[in-house]
């Protein structure tokens, strides 16, 4: 196998969750330009159907757009039964989706709690529930889409920090018990990235983004998509029940003067 065939997913099929936007639009249209197939959810149709469109007006593998609430376990049912009968099989599972909001403590209402929870750590273990057996079909990767958020403190970000830690923590249980499936299972922690989430509860946009030196402070939705690429192909075959952290310095470092 060629280095160039060990970098790239061409030929299989990937799940994207949350692809509407951001990390998961990102990651969809990356695993479609090397020439994977792909399905793209979102809890409305209207915000993936355009996903889809772009990509299958472009070279490369086809994308199938479908609703899906990731909480609701009989539409990620759903979504891995269109995925297989569209595509024949599925080869990776990306649990992307995810949503928070920023609050201390002690105004996160038990209902925001839950929901947060339930999307972030409760989506992801639907999805591989329901995709499980198609995975071991031949061996799969599991992708998990966690956060620097789930490594140390979150302030105003308890419930979506707790939920990504849980991701981390399941995921290293996943990759242990579906080794002898064939099935590698990762987790992708993104540090301060540049989607259209941050920049409404941040105000920073990729357009604001420094890419002259290596004083990183914030990164794009391409430069996880390419790391989820690398974690999807067999180029990474040698990592299972691992967490990689996406991050250039973190906020507070202050790098010494050259």
């Amino acid at each position: 196998m060629s280095i160039e065939e060990r970098f790239s997913v061409d030929g299989t099929t990937a799940i994207v969750t949350g692809a509407s936007s951001g990390i998961g639009k990102a990651i969809a249209e990356t695993f479609a330009a090397d020439g994977a197939d792909v399905v793209v959810c979102s809890r409305e149709q209207g915000n993936v159907d355009p996903v889809a469109d772009a990509i299958n007006d472009r070279d490369g593998g086809r994308c199938l757009a479908v609703e899906c609430d990731v909480t609701d376990a009989g539409a990620v049912g759903a979504l891995v039964d269109a995925t297989v009968e569209e595509f024949g099989g599925l080869d990776c599972l990306v649990n992307n989706a995810g949503a928070s909001f920023m609050a201390p403590v002690e105004d996160v209402s038990e209902n925001g709690w839950k929901t947060i929870v339930d999307i972030n750590l409760h989506g992801a273990y639907h999805c591989v529930r329901a995709a499980a057996d198609h995975l071991a079909d031949g061996g799969g990767t599991v992708i998990n889409v966690a956060s620097v958020a789930g490594q140390r403190a979150a302030p105003y970000m308890s419930h979506y920090g707790a939920a990504k830690a849980g991701l981390e923590n399941f995921t290293k249980t996943l990759a242990v018990e579906w080794a002898g499936r064939d099935v590698r299972a990762n987790c992708l922690a993104p540090g301060y990235v540049a989607t259209p989430g941050v920049e409404s509860q941040m105000g920073v946009s990729a357009e604001n983004v420094e890419r002259s030196e290596v004083d990183r402070r914030i990164g794009t939705s391409q430069e996880i998509a390419d790391v989820a690429r690398f974690l999807a192909a067999d180029a990474s075959s040698y990592l299972t029940g691992q967490t990689v952290t996406a991050e250039g310095v973190p906020p507070g470092e202050e790098l010494p003067e050259a």
